[in-house]
């Protein structure tokens, strides 16, 4: 059983992430997404329901996680996201590792692991080469004041809570700029190039 190359993702809001996760998809590799596992572990039956009902009852919902009523359990009771992180971060480890131990036993040669927080939590320790994808940052706030119901200053909080995305470039091992699908495309094909050739 080899261990397939994996690819750590990220990029900060509005820059694409999601998009160009796509394309890698789109040329036969496998993606796990992290905020795709979360929203499988809150759905009914997911394995963070029982916990999350544990710390705090009110949060579930017809058998499934509520996240407007978790968020407001957040911002009212102190240490609540510390718990709720503590909780959440190992089940969302295991989801990851199932992901990775199925590749591997499907021969899988590379995989991308999309993860927002891939360097504020660490995990671009567990990864073997990591990708960013960027835009300038005009376009970024013009595409994130798109989405319904934005505001300034929320997508400032949320811009708050993630790494500058100048600090995301220096650490990246590859950048993949998204002002064009074209220029994404092309970024993504010299990635896996890349990689094919370090593993010829």
């Amino acid at each position: 059983m080899t261990r397939p190359f994996r690819i750590g993702l990220t990029g900060s809001i509005g820059m694409g992430k999601s998009t160009t996760a796509s394309m890698f998809a789109d040329r036969g590799v496998p993606v796990w997404d992290a905020d795709a596992a979360v929203h499988r572990l809150y759905a009914k039956g997911g394995a963070a329901v029982g916990p999350i009902a544990r710390l705090c009852p009110d949060a579930v919902v017809d058998g499934a996680v509520d996240r407007a009523r978790l968020k407001r359990w957040i911002a009212a009771e102190d240490g609540a996201l510390g718990r709720l992180e503590s909780t959440i971060h190992p089940l969302v480890a295991a989801d990851r590792a199932e992901f990775l131990n199925r590749a591997a036993r499907d021969g899988v040669r590379v995989v991308l692991l999309d993860i927002p927080l891939l360097f504020e939590t660490g995990a671009d320790t567990t990864v073997d080469a990591t990708v960013v994808v960027s835009a300038p940052a005009e376009v970024q706030k013009a595409r994130v004041l798109a989405r319904p119901g934005m505001t300034e200053a929320h997508f400032q909080t949320i811009l708050d809570r993630q790494m500058p995305d100048a600090e995301k470039r220096k650490r990246a091992d590859y950048i993949v700029e998204t002002l064009t699908l074209d220029d994404a495309r092309a970024a993504v094909d010299r990635v896996l190039k890349e990689i094919e050739n370090r593993d010829a």
